[in-house]
């Protein structure tokens, strides 16, 4: 079957953009690339999450509550 030529895809990209239109695709484009993005900040979130801590002791008096 073999790799395509370069005009094989133009051809596939036109039918593409015909189909669809370029107002679809844009949109498509932004919602990809906003999931993408999405994901990186996800993940970089991750790796930079603190680590947790010993809990602290608060030194204090308690109160009895009357009722």
């Amino acid at each position: 079957m073999g790799s395509f030529s370069i005009w094989h895809w133009l051809i596939v990209l036109l039918v593409v953009v015909l189909i669809f239109g370029t107002k679809k695709l844009r949109n498509i484009g932004e919602d990809l690339g906003g999931a993408v993005r999405g994901f990186k900040e996800g993940m970089k979130g991750e790796e930079e999450a603190p680590k947790p801590q010993a809990p602290k002791i608060i030194e204090g008096e308690v109160k009895e509550k009357n009722h």
